[in-house]
C-alpha cells in the first residue's frame, strides 16, 4: 500500500479550475520520481532522433531534430514512469479535476533544446484530438527544469480572457505543423515555476510556448487524463490510451 497523501490540492484550487480552466501547484513532485522522470527523457529524445535519421528527415509531425521533442515514454514501453503515472499526487490531482472516474488518456515527453527550442503556436489540446466529441481531458503539465519565460515557458489563456471555455475548430500551419486556434493579441499569462511543479489545466484552455534562449534545456513531462475513454469523431475507436486509474472513487492503479 502507499502512504496516505495530505492533497495539495485545496479547495481554491477546485474553484479556480472551474472558473478559469486551469490551478499551479509549486514544488509538489516527490524528489524520487522527478528524478526518475529526469533520468529518462534523454533516452527517449536519443530514440526519436534515431527515427529521423533512418528517415533522413529533420521533421517528424511536430518534432524538430535538436530543438523541440514531443517524445511518448510510456506509450513506448517504459512502463517504470507508470510509478508517477499512477501515483498519490496525480490521484489527488485527478479526483480533484474529473471526478470519480479517471483514465491515463496520453503522454509525453516535452522538450526545448538550449538556445534553439522552438515556440509553439496558440492552441487548445483538445484541438489535436480534432473533434469536439468528448469531455474536456486534463494536461498535467509537470516541470523536470525551472520553468521561465527566458527558458520557453508555457503561457496560459484563462477562460475569461480567451473568451471561450468551448472546444475551437483549429488550422494546421503546414510550416511547424502546428495547430492553431487563437489568433488574438493577449499574449498570456507566463508560467514561472521551480523544478517539481504541476501546472493543471484543462484541454479546452489555451496555451502556447516560447523559444528556449538559455544555455540549458527546458525538460517537461506531460501525463494527460480522462474522464471517460476518448474516441475518434465517428466514436468507431479509441483515439489513444484509456487505461483505468480511478473507478467509482476507488484507485484501481498504483504507483510506487
Amino acid at each position: 500500500m502507499t502512504n496516505q497523501l495530505v492533497s495539495p490540492v485545496t479547495p481554491a484550487h477546485r474553484e479556480q479550475f472551474q472558473r478559469e480552466g486551469y490551478f499551479i501547484l509549486e514544488s509538489v513532485v516527490p524528489p524520487e520520481h522527478l528524478q526518475l522522470l529526469r533520468d529518462k527523457v534523454m533516452q527517449n529524445i536519443a530514440r526519436i532522433d534515431a527515427e529521423m535519421e533512418e528517415k533522413g528527415v529533420e521533421k517528424l509531425g511536430i518534432n524538430h531534430k535538436g530543438s523541440r521533442y514531443f517524445v511518448g515514454a510510456y506509450r513506448a514501453g517504459d512502463q517504470e514512469i507508470g510509478d508517477f503515472i499512477f501515483s498519490d499526487l496525480m490521484a489527488e490531482v485527478t479526483r480533484a479535476t474529473l471526478g470519480d472516474d479517471v483514465f491515463l488518456f496520453f503522454e509525453q515527453y516535452v522538450v526545448k533544446a538550449a538556445e534553439k527550442g522552438g515556440k509553439f503556436s496558440w492552441h487548445q489540446d483538445s484541438g489535436y484530438v480534432g473533434h469536439p466529441n468528448h469531455k474536456p481531458y486534463l494536461t498535467c503539465w509537470v516541470t523536470l527544469d525551472d520553468v521561465n519565460e527566458e527558458n520557453g515557458t508555457v503561457y496560459l489563456l484563462p477562460y475569461d480572457r480567451a473568451g471561450t471555455r468551448d472546444f475551437v475548430p483549429h488550422r494546421l500551419d503546414a510550416e511547424s505543423n502546428d495547430k492553431v486556434g487563437y489568433f488574438g493579441d493577449d499574449p498570456g499569462l507566463p508560467i514561472i515555476a521551480p523544478a517539481g511543479s504541476v501546472a493543471c489545466f484543462s484541454s479546452t484552455v489555451f496555451h502556447r510556448s516560447g523559444p528556449n534562449s538559455t544555455d540549458k534545456m527546458r525538460r517537461v513531462y506531460l501525463p494527460q487524463y480522462s474522464a471517460e475513454p476518448l474516441m475518434n469523431a465517428d466514436g468507431t475507436k479509441l483515439w489513444n490510451l484509456a487505461e483505468p486509474f480511478i473507478q467509482n472513487g476507488e484507485r484501481v492503479r498504483f504507483g510506487k
